[in-house]
């Protein structure tokens, strides 16, 4: 296997605007790696060029999220969840460790073997900032994956969009965007939409991140009843009912997204519209296949072109 630096790519969106279908098609191109849910499975971005050794990173990435456990507590885990019934956490989901809800049974059909493996790599990375230790980190998961090149999307990516462009400067960007109005509609109806919305808002009215907070911390007493320890299901989806909280939700992560692209532009960029790719797929993936570097970007374009007229969502191919 060739030791040469794998080709590097990020699709940065809002979410709920086709990210997944474009990670799901890009299986289909055999030497790249779709990394799904990485990026903001991983806390700290705001310490992203702290540096920290690489036992302590592994410690983060094999640590749940609290976000996702707060959903699988109160019954409502993402349809996105890809962990196996009889996986090794099948009966603890809320201590499911982040890298195994979804990027990693994305990639596998054993999930837990594949953590097994990066398990005894990731602790030896030199100390390095964050940043660092996560694009190590996925060039090791190309190289154990048998591929050539990663593409990276995870769902609201543009709230982190300052860090991605200042840790990866030289790294190929995509930005996909949606119209606002179908975008809040599909926000309003997924738990974990419905959860960065309330974060927001918490962060908003008083200033504290529900899910970092400490112990010396007072949230106003109308807001109590919506911290981490107290939602309810039905409390979430109430919320879900209003969709101008989700107009506003997309207004800041366009405005996070579309800043940073001012602030670092990237030495190389492609911008998509949802729109434009379900208009007329073949075109518009035939120029992500080229931007990204795709042996034959034409065929795979035609032959995966169908997905996106159907909706459908591609199934995820072992690892080799």
């Amino acid at each position: 296997m060739s030791s040469a630096a794998p080709g590097r790519a990020i699709i940065i969106s809002s979410g709920r605007c086709g990210s997944t279908l474009l990670s799901d098609l890009i299986v289909a191109e055999p030497e790249t790696l779709s990394v799904q849910e990485f990026f903001m499975a991983t806390p700290a971005w705001a310490k992203s060029g702290t540096e920290i050794t690489g036992e302590a990173y592994w410690a983060v990435l094999s640590s749940p999220k609290p976000e996702l456990s707060t959903l699988f507590t109160i019954g409502l885990p993402p349809k996105e969840v890809r962990y196996p019934s009889d996986g090794r956490w099948s009966g603890a989901l809320a201590e499911l460790p982040q890298l195994l809800a979804i990027t990693l049974p994305k990639l596998t059909d054993d999930p837990d073997a594949l953590f097994d493996e990066l398990a005894d790599q990731v602790p030896a990375f030199p100390v390095q900032s964050f940043a660092a230790h996560h694009r190590m980190f996925l060039d090791l998961l190309t190289r154990l994956t048998g591929k050539r090149r990663w593409v990276e999307r995870s769902g609201g990516s543009s709230q982190i969009a300052p860090y991605l462009l200042r840790s990866f400067g030289d790294t190929k960007i995509v930005y996909l965007t949606r119209n606002w109005p179908d975008t809040a509609r599909s926000m309003s109806r997924h738990p974990s939409f419905q959860l960065i919305q309330l974060r927001l808002e918490f962060v908003s009215r008083c200033g504290i991140d529900p899910f970092q907070m400490t112990p010396d911390q007072k949230v106003p007493a109308e807001l109590e009843h919506l911290l981490p320890d107290r939602i309810t299901a039905d409390l979430l989806r109430e919320r879900g009912e209003d969709s101008k909280r989700y107009l506003g939700l997309c207004a800041f992560m366009s405005a996070q997204a579309e800043q940073a692209l001012v602030d670092n532009p990237p030495a190389q960029l492609l911008t998509m519209r949802y729109e434009d790719l379900v208009a007329d797929p073949v075109p518009e993936l035939n120029r992500l296949g080229e931007f990204l570097d795709f042996a034959d970007p034409d065929d795979w374009a035609r032959q995966v072109a169908g997905q996106v007229s159907r909706g459908g969502a591609v199934r995820q191919p072992a690892v080799a």
